[in-house]
């Protein structure tokens, strides 16, 4: 064993169990912030607080969901699975903590930004993703993996943050160049991650179960090429968000989406629902990406809709769904769904849900979105309750 792995290992024999993995503290803390930015964002919508923030109100519920719940997300799940890919050793103990304290001094010092000043909440936000970025490329590179292109798309959020930050302060820039380029960034990780564990875990089921015949395979050129199109798409609507031609773009993307996930054959996962969400959570790229295109190509749809169905469908379906399955299976317990698990799958989707059709309810706007937001609530309350000791103690079998 070389040295830097020796005290790898020392460091985490030594740790608290918070701080033994990436996905305890990022999957606990992107949990309790998700539900803390809703809870203020409705509470401010509502009049009821004034948020200290430089960013306006809609703008800062958007931007801590897509670079504050999601970035700790995709460090959580990132530097969870590079030990996988690498077979180095996870970062633990003060290193992981300084970078969960690099993440939460980020998500205060945006929402206090109108008392400390947004060039310094940038500067934390920005240098969270980027230094992110550094530690998961030290370790792809020294393993020479060939995971280097998810780095590089956390750099690219890095630089999405970055935008976002800079329209707040003023620099004439295209409006929402940095949520758009974030949304598609985010969108693409999904279909490229999302690609290989959810024909993997649905096989891995179907096998379990006997099944032989036509099981989902692992990405073929098919897939790339469905990733390419979508790349283009997004790509397009990111730096012409009303062109007629971005929007067939979308549409097309939308298409090759759908086809990709019939191909994984989710409908013979209905009796597991730690494997069924997965499908039910890329459902909504599909969705997405067609009423994104839609509500450039018609007046049919309302855009904001379409990017509901992509980020609290797609984004906090999928996320929930790994963090419940990356909880279980790294803390040493089967991976399964009891029904706080189930609740929990059942109130995001159905949130997603209530949230896209709140303009067609037969109830006002006001109360449909604060009915999407009370099942964002309860399921971000029931993976608290459900996974935050499993997050905070030791693993059941004693492992590190």
């Amino acid at each position: 064993m070389t040295d830097g792995a020796s005290i790898r290992r020392a460091r985490l024999a030594a740790s608290p169990a918070l701080l033994r993995g990436s996905f305890r503290p990022f999957f606990l803390g992107g949990a309790l912030w998700a539900l803390i930015v809703l809870v203020l964002f409705i509470c401010a919508l509502s009049a009821t607080i004034t948020l200290p923030t430089t960013f306006d109100t809609i703008a800062w519920h958007r931007h801590e969901m897509l670079f504050g719940y999601l970035g700790a997300v995709i460090a959580g799940f990132l530097l969870t699975a590079i030990p996988n890919w690498t077979g180095r050793l996870p970062i633990a103990g003060a290193p992981l903590a300084a970078l969960a304290g690099l993440w939460l001094a980020g998500r205060i010092a945006i929402l206090c930004s109108a008392v400390v000043g947004q060039p310094i909440a940038a500067v934390l936000d920005v240098g969270f993703l980027l230094t992110l970025a550094f530690v998961a490329g030290r370790e792809v590179l020294a393993a020479r993996n060939r995971n280097l292109p998810v780095v590089v798309l956390v750099l690219l959020l890095a630089i999405a943050n970055g935008l976002d930050h800079a329209e707040a302060m003023g620099v004439p820039l295209p409006a929402g160049l940095g949520y758009r380029l974030a949304v598609g960034l985010i969108v693409m990780m999904i279909g490229l991650i999302g690609g290989r564990i959810v024909p993997s875990f649905t096989r891995n089921w179907l096998a379990k179960q006997g099944a032989s015949a036509a099981l989902p395979g692992q990405p073929t050129r098919f897939d790339m090429a469905v990733l390419a199109v979508t790349a283009l798409g997004l790509a397009a609507w990111v730096v012409a968000p009303e062109a007629v031609a971005s929007g067939w773009a979308l549409l097309l993307a939308g298409a090759a989406q759908a086809l990709r996930l019939a191909r994984w054959q989710g409908w013979r996962a209905m009796r597991e629902p730690v494997v069924l969400i997965l499908h039910v959570a890329y459902l909504w790229i599909p969705v997405g990406l067609v009423l994104l295109g839609l509500s450039i190509v018609t007046e049919a749809v309302q855009a904001s809709a379409a990017l509901h169905a992509l980020t609290a469908g797609a984004m906090a379906g999928m996320t929930l769904a790994v963090m419940t399955r990356a909880t279980r299976g790294h803390t040493g317990r089967d991976l399964v769904a009891g029904p706080l698990t189930v609740a929990l799958y059942v109130l995001i989707t159905l949130a997603a849900a209530i949230r896209l059709a709140a303009p067609v309810l037969p109830i006002d706007y006001l109360s449909a979105i604060h009915l999407a937001a009370l099942a964002w609530i309860g399921a971000f309350v029931l993976f608290i309750i459900a996974y935050g000791p499993m997050l905070a103690l030791p693993r059941t079998d004693g492992k590190l």
